[in-house]
């Protein structure tokens, strides 16, 4: 198709820095960021089933809240997936950043 973009080249045309990754993190975009999380990593397994993340590998039980297990729903509705995969990936992305600070 097109040549990709010189994102430096952009900025410094503009005179602007670039200042790194910006990331949705709640809201109506942060809703669309899980959906797209379980779009690029679910996949069906080879024996059928619901799709899930293939490099998962443990399985926890984790007690929540009625409240928090209905705002997973919701989540989760808007993401075509279980709560719980909901939760797996949250709980992923928080870990992500609690390590890297």
């Amino acid at each position: 198709m097109g040549a990709s973009l010189d994102m430096e080249r952009i900025a410094k045309e503009l005179g602007a820095e670039r200042g790194g990754k910006v990331s949705a993190t709640g809201g109506y975009f942060g809703a669309l960021q899980i959906a797209a999380d379980v779009a690029s990593r679910f996949r069906v397994p080879a024996g059928g089933g619901r799709p899930t993340d293939p490099s998962w590998s443990e399985q926890r039980l984790v007690r929540l809240s009625p409240r928090t297990l209905e705002q997973l729903e919701q989540l989760a509705e808007q993401a075509q997936a279980s709560p719980m995969q909901v939760a797996a990936l949250l709980l992923e992305r928080a870990v992500q950043t609690v390590v890297s600070q």
